[in-house]
């Protein structure tokens, strides 16, 4: 009996191995393809940490990320809605053929009101800008006519004619404020069209770009000056000249917070408020460049031309993937939730499906310098394209003109199922949740310190040396402020009369040898006064500091 049992417990054990492996291969299968949807970046090295408590506490957190992870990719089964394409019938069927008027007529009644066309013909040229959540739209005239409603019911926000020139207009983090670039700064305008705030250290600015997980206004001028401005505290950060005369184009990538300056030589370089000089200088055209965009994942970017060109760079590796040549210059591009292109030239707009950034040049129907077939088209009216913008989490393209402003639908181009948790992109919260989430998005507010072209550096250990760091902060360093920290080291801050005032001059006691020496500093100071006029009066200011030395 013993014999045979054990035969039988050997034979049950070699029946439910096979099952046990398979279903734990199943599992790490299902974990891989978890992190690889929803990872936040590469796992922290724990292995090279000494400190044996610091070591488990980063443990524990990988075990949690790894688990927010597996229950995201749980989750899917309750993502009901999916994004859906034109699809022709047959294989002589084109889908950039078909017309908006055809739309309309073979969708729901709520969606064809999606449709629609603002005539304004003596303001414009327009721009346009949608909030976060795609409730509110901005639209601005060149000649000064700013207005925003919600567009979805057709009520009017507030309506402005500043008498002025507007060159650019963004919302900030809700639909309560947005920011207007006019002819000499920046001001920022209630929902209800009241002026709040008048930024004039932002003088002239041609392009904004609000970053809404930093609470940061940035502005490129016509001098090429890119500054930034903190939202929340009305702290003015930094002012970086590019010394690349005025730029002509500027997007920000959402994943890690850089911005990219178009110019006018042909390059895109790559910025962030930490550094002086640019991160990254691209040459995609050889000319200049009038559109930009990035992808919502942060792998992308395109860009067009002066020279007619499209260029698509793969911003991980910095590498150019393919480019083709339009009929026009592109004035301006916008990239969709689901990755499709729209480009903006002459009076026609080309929208192109997400393939463009996976595809092969091989692969197109001809050589790369030509147009690859676009997916929808619209245009053709005699209408000058100035703007492109979808609109978040609706299959609905924002196009702005010189005769005002339409809005047509492209299937396929929204996110069906928005992220409830994310602050600010709630297409259906009440004001009761505008409010905790403007509360909650300040009390989470990322610093402007941790604006890195990899996004992934936080949380990871910073193992640098201080005779390193000290390295690449002088190396990072601008010229101005080398020049400032040298006049402060020649100012004879050091000197013996001084070290005895700071070593003594701090008791309450005061003496013969006090009274003296503070007597003998007033008396230095007038001296030096009394020199420096007198060298002004005989060689002139601009002479000055030559006569000094000579002098001395």
């Amino acid at each position: 009996m013993s014999v045979n049992n054990s035969s039988k417990t050997s034979v049950a054990k070699s029946n439910t191995a096979p099952i046990a492996d398979a279903d734990t291969l199943a599992l790490r299968q299902h974990a891989a393809s978890a992190v690889a949807t929803y990872g936040r970046g590469d796992k922290i090295r724990i292995k090279s940490v000494r400190d044996k408590k610091l070591r488990a506490n980063l443990r524990s957190l990988e075990a949690k990320t790894k688990e927010a992870t597996i229950r995201a990719k749980g989750a899917e089964i309750l993502l009901e809605n999916n994004a859906g394409l034109l699809e022709p019938e047959h294989a002589l069927e084109r889908t950039y053929k078909i017309r908006q008027d055809e739309i309309v007529e073979n969708v729901g009644v709520e969606t064809a009101k999606l449709g629609f066309e603002l005539k304004l013909e003596s303001f414009g040229p327009y721009i346009c800008d949608y909030t976060r959540n795609g409730r509110e739209l901005l639209v601005a005239g060149r000649k000064g006519h700013v207005a925003n409603m919600d567009w979805r019911s057709g009520k009017l926000g507030c309506e402005l004619q500043l008498n002025e020139t507007v060159r650019d207009a963004v919302w900030l983090h809700n639909n309560q404020s947005f920011a207007v670039a006019q002819k000499k700064s920046v001001y920022i305008y209630g929902r209800d069209g009241v002026e709040i705030h008048n930024l004039k250290n932002h003088i002239e600015a041609t392009h904004l770009e609000f970053l809404p997980y930093h609470f940061l206004l940035a502005s490129v001028s016509i001098a090429g000056v890119l500054r930034y401005t903190d939202t929340s505290t009305g702290q003015s950060l930094s002012s970086i000249p590019t010394h690349l005369g005025q730029p002509t184009a500027l997007c920000q990538n959402r994943q890690n917070a850089i911005l990219h300056i178009g110019h006018q030589k042909g390059t895109v370089t790559l910025w962030s408020p930490n550094t002086g000089t640019p991160l990254v200088k691209l040459l995609p055209h050889h000319g200049p460049v009038r559109g930009l965009a990035v992808d919502r994942s942060g792998r992308y970017m395109v860009s067009t031309g002066q020279d007619r060109r499209m260029s698509i760079w793969d911003i991980r590796m910095f590498k150019e993937i393919h480019r083709h040549h339009l009929r026009l210059p592109g004035s301006s591009i916008s990239i969709s939730d689901r990755n499709l292109t729209a480009v903006g030239w002459g009076t026609q707009v080309s929208i192109f499906k997400s393939d463009i950034f996976t595809r092969a040049p091989e692969d197109f129907d001809s050589s790369a310098l030509t147009i690859p077939t676009p997916y929808m088209n619209w245009g053709g009216d005699g209408q000058t394209i100035s703007r492109v913008k979808f609109c978040p989490f609706e299959d609905v393209l924002g196009i702005s003109h010189d005769r005002g402003f339409s809005s047509i639908l492209v299937p396929g181009a929204g996110e069906p199922n928005p992220d409830s948790l994310e602050a600010g992109t709630n297409p259906f919260e009440t004001s009761k949740q505008r409010r905790e989430t403007e509360i909650h998005s300040l009390l989470e507010k990322i610093q402007p310190e941790m604006i890195n072209i990899n996004p992934n550096f936080v949380g990871n250990l910073d193992l640098a040396s201080e005779e390193q760091r000290k390295r690449e902060k002088a190396a990072d360093m601008r010229p101005e402020d080398k020049v400032a920290e040298m006049k402060k080291k020649g100012r004879g801050r050091n000197s013996a009369l001084r070290r005895h005032l700071r070593k003594n001059g701090q008791s309450n006691i005061i003496d013969e040898t006090k009274v003296r020496a503070r007597e003998a500093m007033k008396s230095r100071d007038k001296k030096e006064i009394e020199k420096v006029k007198k060298l002004k009066k005989e060689y002139g200011p601009a002479l000055e500091r030559f006569a000094r030395k000579g002098m001395s």
